[in-house]
């Protein structure tokens, strides 16, 4: 389908293209349809084409080493994706999936070409774009890099795993344990003086009831605290697996450097001892 010049008006990293430029890259560019959960392209595609974000949603992930899908970039409205393979005409690294329906500007490598010839500094708007996702891409690096399993659970804890935290940090304190003792010798004693006239005269019934209400609270909003520890817990043990198992790659692949190497110094010696002259015998 043909591109209106109007909307590439829109488009930032085509602003400062005139009237006669604009028109020219838009009978060269082409706008594709996608329908919800379609996907544009796969990782391992060839990077003939780059998109510019129009209208709808996009998101692009790619797959880590532990086969779990990583989001790279949700482009918004004039952004490009899949930009990097197209200029080096590599395959895709990422996959892009429209997440709804979806109108994109596609872009070759000779629309871009055809664009620097006529307006060379639109090229550093394509770099600026470029930096911010290389920039983007180290920020998701160092963010997996330095996962912490508490961080990670504080973030999704609603309103009420909060309250439960803070519960039972403060009924396992000293200061519940002190001013929980207080309160009860203050209590009978003060209803042992009054005795006849006491409120509650001992055996203390009404001071039974409420203990009896207060543990009926305490001990599940104790055992929702002691689930999420126990859910910590277990991603903190996910997150050392997966440590230790790069580890483990990582110290295998340095050992096949390690003999790899041990071997080209063998065959160096075996070259050197090949080429020194033989030893006169001593007589």
């Amino acid at each position: 389908m043909a591109c209106k010049p109007e909307e590439l008006r829109h488009v930032p990293l085509f602003a400062l293209l005139d009237d006669d430029e604009i028109t020219v890259l838009a009978g060269q560019v082409e706008m594709k349809k996608f329908a919800a959960r379609q996907r544009i392209y796969k990782m391992g595609d060839a990077g003939g084409q780059a998109y510019i974000m129009m209208s709808g949603a996009v998101r692009v992930a790619t797959v880590d080493q532990d086969h779990q899908e990583v989001i790279v970039d949700e482009p918004a409205h004039g952004e490009f994706f899949g930009f990097a393979s197209m200029l080096e005409q590599t395959p895709h690294e990422t996959t892009a999936t429209a997440l709804a329906e979806t109108v994109c500007v596609e872009v070759d490598r000779q629309d871009i070409a055809v664009l620097l010839q006529r307006k060379p500094l639109a090229g550093m708007d394509m770099l600026t774009v470029l930096g911010r996702q290389f920039h983007a891409s180290q920020q998701l690096v160092r963010l997996r890099a330095n996962r912490n399993p508490n961080e990670l659970i504080e973030t999704e804890a609603t309103f009420g795993e909060r309250v439960a935290d803070a519960v039972a940090r403060f009924g396992g304190s000293w200061s519940f344990i002190i001013t929980f003792g207080v309160i009860l010798v203050v209590y009978t004693g003060i209803n042992s003086v009054l005795r006849r006239s006491a409120w509650d005269p001992y055996p203390f019934i009404l001071l039974n009831l409420f203990l009896s209400m207060l543990a009926a609270i305490q001990a599940p909003v104790i055992m929702m605290s002691q689930n999420r520890q126990d859910t910590k817990d277990r991603l903190r043990g996910e997150l050392d697996y997966d440590v230790n198992r790069r580890a483990e790659s990582e110290i295998q692949g340095l050992a096949g450097k390690l003999n790899l190497l041990g071997d080209k110094m063998g065959d160096l010696e075996d070259l050197i001892r090949a080429g020194l002259p033989p030893k006169r015998a001593e007589g």
